[in-house]
């Protein structure tokens, strides 16, 4: 059982990892280093679903993170 669950957290960080990823913001360096970007805007369309794909990626894997304590 737990094989299982440590292959599913496996696909379970690594889709996490690609939807954090998908989601930067902002042009290259300037907005690491603090320029450009200010400014406030919704999310729509397919920025939206890759957001609440990615809240819904962690619940799962902290979910998996507790299945796996709670297993062992």
């Amino acid at each position: 059982m737990t094989k299982y669950l440590d292959i599913a957290q496996i696909i379970v960080t690594a889709l996490l990892v690609i939807s954090v990823l998908l989601q930067s913001r902002g042009s290259g360096l300037s907005s690491l280093l603090g320029g450009g970007g200010e400014f406030y805007s919704t999310r729509r369309g397919l920025e939206k679903k890759i957001f609440i794909a990615t809240v819904v990626l962690a619940v799962i894997f902290l979910g998996l993170g507790v299945a796996r304590l709670l297993i062992r």
